[in-house]
């Protein structure tokens, strides 16, 4: 790449090529640059800027195949409540709406209706939150939804066949959770999915050709590895 960078993203676009954005230069801070990878040539090349500098925001391939970069931490370590749009077209960066609060290492989860769920995360003082909302590409603009039943960072999102999001595991200030619930798209309100076999944070959710959710890894309450998995069975 052209520079170091953590805390980064990185999205297939329609055409193959990969976007990587944003994250933390160890020497300089925050980055406003992006770059694309292309498999063909095996190659990056500069692409358009960032309006802000951003670290673990989301970013969201979203249909008409722009990409939603939103929230993250500027360098103060502070959680930012804007959002911008990549279009490949151009290969350019414009604002969007801000979201209804600041969050940073959120999950965003593309629907089936083209809107983005985004979830939890850390607020603007770094703790965990139980917000959720939702972008509209048509208007441009985040609206609150339902909240979740307890505070998360570092939980997973999985969208289900049947258009319900899975949300598993993370951890707050009183550590990780085992909570998980599914939210529904059609009421806007989440609902208890069960507990999991074990509290984890930072893990992997993986859906499986048959419905159900590989849930791996992560860290127990204590902030040990897990080296155990289990499966949800919608």
């Amino acid at each position: 790449m052209s520079v170091p960078r953590n805390g980064h993203t990185a999205t297939l676009l329609h055409d193959g090529r990969v976007l990587v954005v944003g994250g933390e230069d160890p020497f300089t801070g925050n980055l406003t640059s992006a770059e694309l990878y292309d498999p063909k040539t095996g190659t990056f090349a500069p692409t358009g800027s960032m309006v802000h500098g951003r670290q673990n925001q989301t970013a969201t391939l979203l249909p008409d195949g722009r990409v939603l970069l939103a929230g993250g931490e500027i360098g103060s370590g502070s959680s930012v409540g804007s959002a911008e749009l990549y279009d490949p077209k151009t290969g350019g960066f414009s604002p969007t709406g801000n979201l209804t609060a600041p969050r940073s290492g959120q999950t965003a989860t593309l629907l089936p209706d083209g809107r983005v769920l985004l979830t939890g995360g850390a607020g603007i003082t770094g703790e965990s939150v139980r917000t959720a909302e939702l972008y509209d590409p048509k208007t441009g603009e985040f609206t609150a939804t339902g909240s979740m039943s307890v505070d998360r960072a570092g939980q997973t999102a999985t969208l289900l066949a049947d258009g319900m999001v899975l949300i598993s595991g993370g951890g707050s200030d009183t550590g990780a959770t085992d909570a998980a619930e599914l939210f529904n798209p059609k009421t806007g309100s989440f609902r208890s999915a069960g507990l999991m076999a074990s509290p984890r944070v930072s893990q992997t959710a993986t859906l499986l050709e048959d419905g159900h959710v590989l849930i791996a890894g992560g860290e127990d309450r204590s902030g040990n590895g897990l080296d155990t998995a289990e499966l949800y069975q919608p």
